[in-house]
């Protein structure tokens, strides 16, 4: 028994040492490739932007992450536009190559890459797009390239965008759950999933007029880029006309037909190279790492929500209050901070979260500019981070609004008994029990107390919308009522300000400060290294990668259910499950 304890005391011994080493060889191998980063550009360049991992507001320049198998980095959209806008100006950097095989990407993300290509062309400089097969947003990306080019048995996606919508309700009958539903007004849908088997009239209405205005504009930026009137575009969708390689050459869509060797002899021809010689390309990530900004005393601090809004603190895909609140002081109490952007792309969250963010919000308005950017979402929730701000800028594309709240609770009580065999008695002082409890259906006074909770707060979001906008609240309610808009609908209602990009957020927050003429961006929070990462969680990601694995396609449907466990108490979030493609 002595032999066999030491024997396993030795073992975890040996295991805590190689975990250690590991740590302390990371830290060291990340210090020497941070200390030796830094690139050099030669002459005659070529900035390559291979857009086939996911985009997101803001990454992190994280070299370790890249060497490790099955690590897919994200790409931060505002730092790939800070490159394009330092390439306009860089005299090695002669154009761009843009591979486009698996673009991912909201609308407005890519509507607002489109147009720092786009603003980089002006320059007169080139942008050379190519992929092996478009889809509707990548098409919709290069569309601001000189020359777009095709694999000879390639496709252009161009059918037009739908939006789906997943519901639960016969799972949810099927394992006895019930969902106590608390709403306010005609179009607060979110809970739609949970007792529908289908849209309701109010949602298909607003969800039929978003999808088209989303579409015109995009048909729109399309027909400016390829010289295509807007209505041969719009016809050419409505029934996929576009079908073989050759009918995008028919309808000049595409300018050739080429493997990706062709493509690269016609970049060497641009570059004035001969056919053996090399084209220099460089990275997105390399290239980050030979920009050189200016220094400033005057500092505008960009403050990122992306994702779901949750207390405690921020996490990947979650917006957490605490952490938000204490970036927000900080740049509030900073003296090198002249103004703030709050980047908002979140379709909502938790309401309690929301309002803790939006009290730091109107405090920051009181002592600096306070301008909000919205990306790709910024509902419920996201609108509520933002309506405090000085000025609202959004995107055409940019889905906005869903002023609303909801609740819902989930009475298990089925499931548990008849599914489980698990029973549950409770036992209170008053009349009113566990306002949050999973184990039996809520009492009448219960439900009356949640549905006058929820009206209380649609209030609050009302009145504080209503003075952040300088409008009455009986106005802000006739757009509000959960109803989820278009930046171009915002903006006709009220709900923003200017229809723009963030780098116009930027510019105003720099005017309103008075630093036009002198300023730099620092973006906050900054996301977590990959070293972090595995030392703060690194159980839960091994865990979470062997659900993934094991589980296969119906891993779709757990991560929707743990979703749903997000979902109990107050919210004030989009009204669906929001996928356009």
């Amino acid at each position: 028994m002595g032999f066999l304890k030491n024997f396993l005391a030795s073992c975890l011994g040996a295991l805590v040492a190689f975990i250690v080493l590991i740590v302390v060889g990371s830290i060291v191998f990340s210090m020497i490739i941070n200390s030796e980063n830094k690139v050099v550009i030669s002459d005659n360049s070529v900035l390559y932007l291979d857009l086939n991992s996911p985009i997101v507001e803001l990454a992190i320049d994280d070299p370790l992450a890249e060497l490790i198998p099955g690590e897919e980095p994200a790409i931060g959209l505002l730092q790939l536009k800070d490159a394009i806008a330092y390439a306009k100006t860089d005299a090695k950097t002669k154009g761009i190559y843009l591979r486009l095989n698996e673009l991912q990407a909201g609308i407005t993300s890519i509507k607002e890459i489109r147009e720092s290509l786009l603003d980089f062309r002006e320059s007169g400089k080139w942008v050379v797009a190519y992929s092996s097969g478009y889809s509707e947003g990548a098409y919709y990306l290069a569309s601001a390239a000189d020359q777009i080019y095709l694999n000879p048995e390639g496709q252009v996606e161009l059918n037009g965008l739908s939006i789906n919508v997943t519901f639960f309700k016969r799972l949810l009958d099927k394992l006895e759950i019930k969902p106590q539903v608390f709403r306010v007004g005609d179009f607060k849908s979110a809970v739609e999933p949970f007792v529908r088997e289908n849209m309701s009239e109010e949602n298909r209405l607003q969800l039929n007029q978003m999808v088209n205005g989303l579409y015109d504009g995009m048909l729109k930026d399309i027909s400016a880029g390829r010289q295509i009137p807007e209505d041969d575009l719009a016809a050419l969708a409505k029934t996929m006309v576009v079908r073989k390689p050759g009918d995008a050459i028919t309808y000049k869509l595409v300018d050739a037909l080429m493997f990706e060797d062709q493509v690269r002899d016609e970049l060497r021809n641009r570059l004035g190279l001969e056919a053996s010689d090399k084209i220099g390309f460089v990275r997105f990530t390399e290239y980050t790492r030979s920009m050189n900004f200016k220094s400033s005393p005057n500092e505008i601090a960009v403050i990122v929500a992306d994702g779901e809004i949750m207390p405690g603190k921020a996490d990947n895909g979650l917006v957490g209050s605490s952490t938000f609140v204490n970036e927000l002081r900080r740049a509030r109490n900073n003296d090198r901070v002249k103004a703030i952007v709050i980047r908002v792309n979140s379709p909502g969250g938790v309401f309690q979260a929301a309002d803790d963010i939006w009290r730091e919000v109107s405090l920051a308005t009181e002592e600096k500019p306070v301008i909000a950017s919205m990306s790709d979402y910024a509902t419920s929730g996201g609108y509520y981070l933002a309506m405090a701000s000085d000025t609202i800028v959004a995107q055409p594309t940019t889905v906005t609004g869903s002023i609303g709240i909801f609740s819902v609770l989930f009475d298990m009580s089925g499931l548990l008994e008849n599914k489980l065999g698990i029973t549950s008695e409770e036992v209170k002082t008053g009349d009113v029990g566990g306002l949050i409890t999973v184990t039996r259906p809520l009492t009448a006074m219960e439900q009356e107390i949640w549905q006058q909770q929820t009206n209380d707060l649609y209030e609050a979001f009302t009145r504080k919308a209503a003075e952040g906008r300088g409008m009455s609240q009986e106005d802000i309610k006739k757009i509000a009522s959960g109803r989820v808009w278009t930046g171009v609908q915002g903006k006709d209602n009220g709900l923003v300000d200017i229809l723009g990009s963030y780098q116009d957020a930027i510019e105003i927050a720099a005017t309103k400060a008075g630093i036009a003429a002198d300023y730099k961006v620092r973006y906050y929070p900054q996301p977590k290294t990959f070293l972090e990462k595995l030392t703060s969680g690194w159980e839960d990601q091994v865990s979470t990668k062997a659900i993934e694995k094991e589980m296969g396609d119906s891993y779709y449907f757990y991560q929707g259910w743990k979703k749903l466990q997000r979902y109990q108490g107050v919210q004030a979030r989009l009204p669906f499950e929001l996928e356009i493609r």
